[in-house]
């Protein structure tokens, strides 16, 4: 990693990561957030800020695949690692299926907690596809909903699990069809 001094003493480093599958470059300073590098350098703002202290998960992003508190790692530590935002989680104009779970079970409230909840369970369900209630539980145990729309949350990640991502999907409704 490049490391740069400006006028005043103050050394910046060159960082380079994959965000959302294109390689992004930026100079920061030591005490750079991953969580302030996302927002501001490369306006991805759906990452949210919420405790800075790791607490409240609503800065969850995946790095190497797996979820982590975006404001409890350095831009400097994600050098050369591979970040996912909740932007890179959609493909081609679609919602991806936790996206569209989260809309048709209305598990999305204020929506603060969504971007971290749905990357929690990404990276559950693409470790263990079919998740018990419990592992689902657990999985988004690091993010809190001050909704607590917990219910509605796990029951669109059940409902990925087993496939049923459309209203249409569940169980009881094949009468409504016309």
């Amino acid at each position: 990693m490049q490391a740069l001094q400006d006028r005043s003493g103050v050394k910046r480093y060159l960082v380079t990561l994959r965000v959302n599958g294109d390689d992004r470059t930026a100079v920061v300073k030591a005490n750079t957030t991953l969580t302030n590098l996302l927002r501001d350098e490369f306006d991805l703002t759906g990452t949210k800020k919420g405790c800075e202290l790791g607490d409240c998960g609503s800065c969850t992003v995946l790095l190497d695949g797996k979820p982590v508190d975006s404001c409890m790692v350095l831009a400097v530590e994600a050098d050369g690692r591979e970040v996912t935002t909740i932007e890179g989680v959609a493909a081609n104009g679609r919602l991806d299926a936790l996206q569209e779970s989260f809309v048709n079970h209305g598990a999305v409230q204020c929506g603060y907690c969504t971007p971290g909840m749905i990357l929690s369970a990404k990276a559950l369900l693409t470790r263990n596809p079919c998740p018990t209630e419990p592992e689902i539980r657990e999985a988004i145990g690091g993010n809190l909903c001050r909704c607590t729309g917990y219910v509605h949350i796990v029951e669109a990640v059940k409902a990925v699990a087993e496939g049923r991502v459309s209203p249409e999907d569940e169980p009881g409704v094949e009468w409504m069809k016309g």
